[in-house]
C-alpha cells in the first residue's frame, strides 16, 4: 500500500504544478485581454473623433463650395448686367441718332424738292 500511496503522490504533484501553471497562463491571458480591450477602446475613441473631424471639414467643404457657387453665379450676373446695361445704353443712343438722321433726312429732302421746285 506505501508504494500505490507513493506512486499517487508523486502524480498529485505534477497535476498540481500543471494547475498552477494554467491558473498562471490564465491570469496573463486575462490580463492581456484587458489590455486589448483597453487598446481596442482607445482605437474606437479615435477613430470616432476622426470621423467627427472628417465629417465638419467635409460640411465646411460643402459650405465653401456653395459659397464659392453663389459668387460664381453673382459675378456672372453682374457681367451679364453690364453686357445688358452697355446695349440698352448703345440702343437707347443708336435711336436717338436715327431719328436725328431721319429728321436731317427728311429736311434735306424738304429742301431738294424747293430747289427744283422755285415757285414753291
Amino acid at each position: 500500500m506505501v508504494l500505490i500511496a507513493g506512486c499517487g503522490g508523486q502524480q498529485a504533484s505534477p497535476s498540481v504544478k500543471q494547475s498552477r501553471a494554467i491558473a498562471a497562463e490564465n491570469i496573463e491571458l486575462k490580463k492581456q485581454l484587458e489590455q486589448q480591450s483597453r487598446e481596442i477602446e482607445t482605437l474606437k475613441a479615435q477613430h470616432s473623433e476622426q470621423i467627427k473631424k472628417q465629417a465638419d471639414l467635409l460640411e465646411t467643404c460643402r459650405q465653401e463650395k456653395e459659397t464659392w457657387k453663389n459668387k460664381a453665379q453673382q459675378n456672372i450676373r453682374d457681367q451679364v448686367k453690364g453686357v445688358l446695361d452697355a446695349v440698352m445704353e448703345d440702343n437707347t443712343r443708336l435711336r436717338e441718332e436715327n431719328k436725328e438722321l431721319k429728321t436731317q433726312i427728311e429736311q434735306l429732302q424738304k429742301e431738294a424738292e424747293q430747289n427744283k421746285d422755285p415757285n414753291k
